[in-house]
């Protein structure tokens, strides 16, 4: 079928990689855990339009850029870095009282599509994921067929498809388990330092992760 082969082994390989914890599943967790569970489903929906866009990248050949220069992806990567290694700052630094989370929570209504970009920069500025789709797709694609975009559109969609099926169930699942003690002021306290610190550790991973 427009020259894909083990479709099935495809998919199951492709849902034991989502099944598998990495930055973005952290990512979620983060959000998910402090800031409850529409929060934690925006998070998603950004993650997964940027897994999209390092499809679309890949269908066009701009990820055999990363895969050729290391400036690119180390520029790439060191951006992405400091972007996570920010967003953990930040989080360590928002006072918890009660009316602070209040008032958090209305903040945060008023910015989901702030939420939704900080999602999708989080996987774009990742550079191993655009690898991962160049070096991944195409052992399931014929070789006549390696110079058409179709099998690896179809491929891409899949996979992104069955990693935004997995994470909006750990969204919503980890947002019930967090409702539920958030109303202790010290909980919300140590979920809010724990994120923080969960972001900075993933940014320097990434900083420290080679081609």
């Amino acid at each position: 079928m427009f020259g894909i082969v083990n479709f099935e082994a495809f998919i199951i390989a492709g849902i034991l990689l989502n099944l598998t914890p990495g930055a973005d599943t952290m990512y979620i967790l983060g959000r998910s855990i402090s800031q409850g569970k529409k929060t934690g489903i925006i998070s998603v929906l950004g993650i997964s339009s940027g897994a999209l866009l390092h499809c679309i990248f890949a269908v066009m050949g701009l990820s055999i850029l990363l895969a050729k220069s290391a400036t690119a992806f180390n520029a790439i990567k060191y951006i992405g870095a400091a972007y996570l290694i920010f967003l953990g700052i930040k989080s360590l630094t928002t006072k918890s009282t009660l009316g602070n989370i209040i008032l958090q929570k209305n903040k945060t209504t008023q910015n989901y599509k702030k939420i939704y970009l900080s999602g999708v920069l989080t996987n774009l500025l990742n550079p191993k994921i655009a690898l991962f789709f160049l070096a991944f797709l195409p052992q399931f694609i014929s070789p006549e067929h390696a110079t058409n975009a179709i099998p690896f559109l179809i491929l891409g969609l899949t996979f992104v498809t069955t990693g935004t099926i997995w994470c909006l169930t750990l969204a919503v699942f980890s947002a019930k388990l967090a409702s539920t003690i958030k109303q202790n002021r010290k909980v919300n306290s140590w979920l809010n330092k724990t994120t923080g610190v969960l972001f900075i550790v993933l940014g320097i991973q990434l900083a420290l992760n080679k081609k």
